[in-house]
């Protein structure tokens, strides 16, 4: 139950209790606090063969997401769609502890902050959010990733903090977008096989 990690990098060890407790923080946030959501940190050999396998893309990326969750339906968060249902698996997200130190270091952030960012995006790709679908879509993404960015460490200093609400946009044609960066864990099950969805970076 709750949110389980899976250390598979030697640098990984040191991060498990952060992105677990930053895991069961969002899931809160996002009204899912009752649901299981499945983390592995990895390095830049797994997640680079994990993205040439499910995204045909050779080469490391810093977070995949592999949703469990057959029914997160685009531009429906996914508490609404799941308010009839039990609680349930959700899926996969896979960080690449390494990429995500080196993305750190260029940006001049520590590595918590990083991994906050990288968790919080794998997590929205599992509830239906997909910057990859239109720009409409990828500025929705955006102002969801910044709400929870924002309330995480009022959460973390024990002040209450009430689910980060949806934003409500007009649809719009789906146009491309650019490709980002990510990671995660090889889906285990064919469910999981709805795809691996990218980061926020190239």
């Amino acid at each position: 139950m709750g949110v389980t990690v899976a250390c598979r990098a030697p640098a990984a060890r040191a991060w498990a209790r952060h992105v677990r407790v930053r895991g069961t923080q969002i899931l809160r946030l996002l009204g899912l606090g009752h649901d299981e959501l499945s983390l592995a940190l990895v390095d830049d050999a797994e997640i680079r063969a994990l993205n040439a396998a499910y995204r045909k893309r050779d080469r490391p990326t810093d977070v995949l997401a592999f949703a469990l969750t057959e029914d997160a339906s685009p531009g429906v968060p996914l508490p609404v769609a799941m308010t009839a249902r039990r609680a349930r698996v959700l899926g996969d997200v896979v960080i690449s502890i390494d990429t995500a130190a080196a993305q750190a270091r260029d940006d001049g952030v520590d590595v918590a902050a990083r991994l906050d960012a990288l968790l919080i995006h794998g997590v929205l790709h599992l509830v239906g959010y997909d910057h990859e679908r239109s720009h409409v879509e990828e500025r929705r993404m955006q102002r969801k990733e910044r709400a929870l960015r924002a309330a995480l460490p009022r959460l973390a200093s024990g002040h209450e903090v009430t689910e980060v609400p949806a934003p409500t946009i007009p649809s719009a044609a789906p146009r491309r977008t650019r490709e980002s960066r990510t990671a995660a864990r090889p889906p285990a099950t064919k469910a999981r096989r709805r795809g691996a969805t990218s980061g926020a970076r190239r």
